[in-house]
């Protein structure tokens, strides 16, 4: 198993900390990043390997590459995304697809969150589960979140942004595990998603999985401060969040 971490996004929102920088290595708790807290959550759960996907200044995530190895013990494989500024994240996803062989904990470049939502996850792992979505279902939602509806007995039924937040069971918190017998019918869904429209996201292709027949579980993961870093807003309450742990 190694991790996995989406870091090629943008990030416009957070301007002018992504003038030079991308959202994940914008400073959440004094020098240490949104990149630092989930390798640091990576490392503490026993894995040793890492690949980030890399894209809008992509640079900065080079130079820090050896200290951030050195610092976590972890070998850190950097992918690029080479239509980052143009594409949403299903193509980012899909460029990770060889990675996701080795079974994966996806995380999201831009989320804060506990470690315990890693270990909630591998504690979810068996019974034939292949994807296992770390769902939050304490949180009051609105119309940002990536809302998910779940059937008991067959998993997910839908993850959208576009669905009324009474309708949903949780929010997806951006924290998945993948396992390696998934990879080949995942990176299907993504490039199907991506080619017919390249503006979604990768949850939209986990959504063309599951109307595939494909079932993806979730792991509720508790009343846990976490938080999506998309704007100012978001990042005052990253920064927060982030000294508490």
């Amino acid at each position: 198993m190694i991790g996995l971490v989406l870091a090629a996004g943008a990030g416009r929102r957070l301007r002018p900390y992504t003038d030079t920088l991308p959202k994940a290595l914008v400073p959440v708790d004094g020098d240490t990043t949104i990149l630092d807290l989930t390798l640091g959550n990576f490392a503490e759960i026993g894995l040793t390997d890492v690949a980030i996907i890399v894209g809008y200044r992509k640079e900065a995530v080079y130079d820090r590459k050896e200290a951030l190895e050195a610092k976590y013990g972890l070998n850190i494989t950097l992918i690029d995304n080479d239509k980052a500024e143009e594409w949403n994240n299903a193509y980012s996803l899909w460029c990770g697809r060889d990675s996701i062989r080795h079974t994966v904990i996806l995380a999201n470049g831009d989320t804060v969150h506990p470690v315990s939502v890693e270990k909630t996850l591998l504690a979810a792992r068996g019974d034939g589960k292949k994807i296992i979505l770390a769902l939050d279902t304490v949180k009051r939602l609105a119309d940002e979140e990536m809302k998910v509806v779940v059937d008991p007995a067959k998993g997910v039924s839908k993850i959208t942004k576009l669905m009324d937040p009474a309708e949903a069971t949780g929010e997806y918190i951006g924290v998945t595990l993948i396992e390696g017998e998934a990879a080949d019918e995942l990176a299907d869904a993504l490039k199907t998603t991506f080619e017919r429209d390249p503006d979604l996201y990768y949850e939209d292709g986990y959504q063309e999985l599951v109307n595939r027949g494909f079932q993806i579980d979730v792991a509720p993961i508790g009343d846990v401060k976490w938080v999506e870093i998309d704007n100012h807003d978001d990042l005052a309450k990253g920064r927060e969040i982030a000294c508490q742990y």
